[in-house]
């Protein structure tokens, strides 16, 4: 019997062990630079079953660019040149070689789609959104994008082995059953799906691996008979007014109200769009046209309110909002959502049957006629504003898991081994995304970064009456203390973003530590400015890192701790949030934050 209660007990530890580990995409709070804060548990709810939230990708980033001509961005030549808007020959548009504009610089730059360092940020970013697949747009000609798809599938399987649960893939083919859908068809099967080749990452949907392809031309031929009977087909549907022309058409953009497709046999519909914005206006009845007519239906429209006049009015995302409250009506099994990474649209004349005068932009133009989620650059530390607003959203639509409880109150000896062994949760970060960058962009763009340093992989937190106590472990050994900008701790303490620095209200290791102490600043002002307030203990071993602070610095002597907190390695823009998505390695990534709470 005494053997039997020893294993018992012992089992019941590592179940316990695994239960409370955390993914940081599950309801970690979050505020965005507009002040609006992430829906947590108690408004989303319990987890959904059978939701799923896909977004429109693009690949076609990639390719042998001519390294002489440089990327040309619409809304600087436009700022600078407002007068280029009224002639397509301005010396400012440059020369029509390759004639791709981008309509802002993404955060992560002009990049290409064979870029594994930004294929893997792309990984964790729609991971912690909550995004379930991601549709790589092959819409245009027979182009599949094979070298980007390639360099993605490899890069994210390795992300997948890494704790990161990626998005799975899949196909949009040409809006009907044209010769060259059924060439890239083919050679998709053949290349991907018929050798097996990632079927980790297929996207299965009604028990077969999904593609929004036409399946109408396939022969009768033994081959294109295996592809009919392989695929879930989904054929595209691309205008934004008419809706599903046959049952079992998806669709990717359209106007408010959205429709539903596919209906489904206990009522209900198996899919909805959901876009940012629509290149489509009054003077085509809603059609695709041009992102540079007048009135066409920006990030600020709205059919029910019309347009918000201020300024900054393309921040708010009332657009995207309106499309997801349809979705929220409607209620379907998966949200299409365009999109993330498109960025760029050709200058076309009208004889090349856009109606925009004198020259159109079509699928992308400027900060309000523009239709990415990805954060970009030009908007300063609100260039991430649609990302936040996407994951809040997308929480209310899928639901959440009930956040774990701590354990409780417990001293620890630092360097001790064991101590930690039964403090929970373990807040889990992913490993084995500090590798450096070295990578040609967009045509004369090249980039380099080297500042991943200490691999951030996973954190706890314990307390007893005296002291808090902050583990940190890493993938790798940890660097010298010496370093700069070393294994940084930021502590929301009272969890009001308007106290602070972004809302950390404390900071460890800014100011690089002693032999054996570590130093505890307080912020200033709100501004990237700190000032000293004690000293706490630390041990740094090989690949972990524990600090013990005072509560009496951190202003909770007795009160029941309800606080937030985030690890930072080798920040370089120093006092910029958005660096938290570039540099080094920031765990939990983004504005996400661990929660600590009694309450």
């Amino acid at each position: 019997m005494f053997k039997v209660v020893v294993f018992l007990i012992l089992f019941c530890s590592v179940c316990i062990a695994q239960d409370v580990e955390i993914n940081y995409g599950n309801g970690l709070p979050a505020t965005d630079a507009l002040g609006r804060s992430l829906v947590g548990y108690e408004g989303a709810g319990d987890k959904r079953q059978d939701k799923y939230i896909a977004m429109f990708y693009w690949t076609w980033h990639q390719g042998d660019d001519d390294t002489t001509y440089q990327v040309k961005n619409i809304t600087q030549i436009v700022r600078e040149h407002p007068e280029a808007m009224n002639d397509y020959n301005h010396p400012a548009w440059g020369n029509k070689k390759p004639g791709f504009f981008y309509w802002e610089e993404p955060l992560l730059g002009y990049y290409k789609t064979t870029d594994p360092w930004v294929l893997r940020k792309h990984a964790e970013m729609l991971a912690d959104a909550g995004v379930d697949v991601v549709f790589f747009d092959c819409t245009n000609g027979s182009l599949t994008w094979e070298d980007s798809y390639e360099a993605l599938m490899k890069t994210w399987t390795q992300a997948q082995k890494d704790g990161v649960d990626v998005p799975k893939i899949a196909f949009l083919l040409p809006f009907g059953p044209a010769p060259h859908s059924l060439v890239s068809l083919r050679q998709l099967y053949r290349d991907v799906y018929q050798p097996g080749r990632y079927e980790n990452l297929w996207f299965y949907w009604k028990g077969k691996p999904c593609i929004m392809g036409y399946p109408d031309n396939l022969t009768d031929s033994d081959q294109d008979q295996e592809i009919a009977e392989f695929f879930t087909f989904r054929p595209g549907q691309p205008d934004y007014v008419d809706g599903p022309q046959r049952p079992d058409q998806w669709g990717w953009l359209e106007n408010y109200p959205q429709h539903g497709y596919v209906k489904k046999e206990n009522g209900g519909y198996e899919e909805v769009t959901v876009g940012i914005a629509q290149n489509a206006s009054p003077e085509t009845n809603g059609h695709c046209s041009a992102f540079n007519l007048p009135g066409s239906y920006g990030r600020s429209y709205t059919k029910r309110k019309g347009v918000d006049p201020r300024v900054d009015s393309y921040l708010y995302g009332w657009n995207f909002q309106e499309q997801w409250d349809r979705a929220f009506e409607l209620d379907p099994e998966l949200v299409w959502i365009t999109g993330w990474n498109e960025f760029i649209a050709g200058q076309w004349l009208p004889e090349h049957g856009w109606t925009g005068d004198p020259f159109s932009f079509v699928d992308q133009f400027d900060w309000e006629r523009s239709r990415d989620i990805e954060p970009n650059k030009g908007w300063g530390d609100k260039g991430d504003v649609y990302y936040y607003q996407l994951i809040n959203n997308i929480r209310k639509f899928k639901g959440l898991p009930e956040p774990k409880e701590i354990s409780g109150s417990k001293s620890i000896d630092l360097g001790k081994s064991g101590e930690w062994d039964y403090v929970k949760p373990y807040f889990k970060h992913y490993k084995g995304n500090t590798f450096d960058r070295d990578h040609r962009g967009r045509y004369d763009e090249y980039y380099v970064n080297r500042t991943g340093r200490n691999d951030l992989m996973g954190a706890k937190v314990a307390r007893d009456d005296e002291n808090l106590y902050f583990y940190v472990e890493t993938g790798n050994n940890i660097s010298p203390s010496s370093d700069r900008n070393w294994m940084m701790l930021m502590i929301d303490i009272d969890r009001n973003k308007s106290t602070g620095w972004e809302g950390y209200d404390y900071i460890i290791n800014r100011t690089q530590p002693g032999a054996k102490e570590v130093v505890i600043e307080k912020n200033i002002a709100g501004r990237w400015e700190w000032k000293k307030v004690g000293v706490g203990k630390y041990v740094l071993n090989d690949q972990s890192l524990e600090i013990e602070i005072d509560r009496e610095i951190l202003g909770v002597e007795d009160n029941q701790l309800d606080f937030e907190f985030k690890w930072n390695d080798n920040m370089q823009d120093i006092g910029n949030i958005m660096d938290f998505y570039v540099n080094g390695d920031t765990m939990p990534g983004g504005r996400f934050n661990y929660v600590y709470s009694e309450k």
